[in-house]
């Protein structure tokens, strides 16, 4: 939807008044760059609410979801760069490079889609089938791609930091809960161990 309003929004700019979408507002591209940029932070984000609310909800129907919300993440994110290096930046190498060297949170940014980039490319069954494990282990990167995405928005942010410290404080409550299940799996198993009878000792 926020694809879709944005070119609507561009029609209309272009003269198709009918055409129904977002009003751009006088900085069109700044306007559509914020959009793109915006939208795959929230679905990225949606992508780590999966798992709790799979826990609390007992559906486990929500897993489906969450490969399809990462790779919608990522066209968005793809979207945003080419919104940056085309109409924002007209394709010009120098003023990306100048820009790159008095900006590095748009590094940081760039580093995000190269690491998601994997993780669209194996985010089909039969790819999860061939790794085995290593699926698993590769697509929890997404917890270092959101952690660069707040930082990349933060980082970009001169004054009003209310909308990125929301942002982080959401990213932190759902990687806070990971950390915290995790080390409660591990208490129990090391509480299990504890509680299993010792062989006796050979004389």
């Amino acid at each position: 939807m926020p694809l879709l309003g944005c070119i609507g929004g561009i029609l209309a700019a272009g003269g198709m008044g009918a055409v129904p979408g977002f009003n751009l507002g006088v900085d069109p591209v700044r306007f559509v760059l914020d959009t793109f940029g915006h939208t795959a932070l929230n679905l990225i984000l949606l992508t780590l609410c999966v798992s709790p609310l799979r826990l609390l909800s007992g559906n486990s129907h929500l897993l489906r979801l969450r490969r399809m919300l990462g790779v919608f993440a990522f066209c968005y994110v793809l979207l945003h760069f080419l919104t940056y290096v085309g109409p924002f930046q007209s394709f010009s190498v120098s003023m990306i490079v100048a820009d790159i060297a008095k900006r590095p949170y748009i590094t940081i940014g760039f580093a995000a889609l190269l690491l998601l980039l994997p993780l669209t490319i194996t985010s089909t069954h039969r790819m999860m089938r061939r790794l085995g494990r290593r699926w698993q282990q590769l697509h929890r990167l997404i917890y270092v791609i959101a952690i660069l995405g707040v930082w990349h928005y933060w980082w970009q942010v001169k004054k009003d930091i209310h909308e990125p410290l929301l942002y982080a404080a959401i990213l932190s409550v759902l990687l806070g809960w990971r950390v915290w299940r995790r080390w409660r799996r591990a208490r129990a198993e090391a509480t299990s161990r504890s509680a299993l009878p010792k062989a006796p000792e050979r004389a």
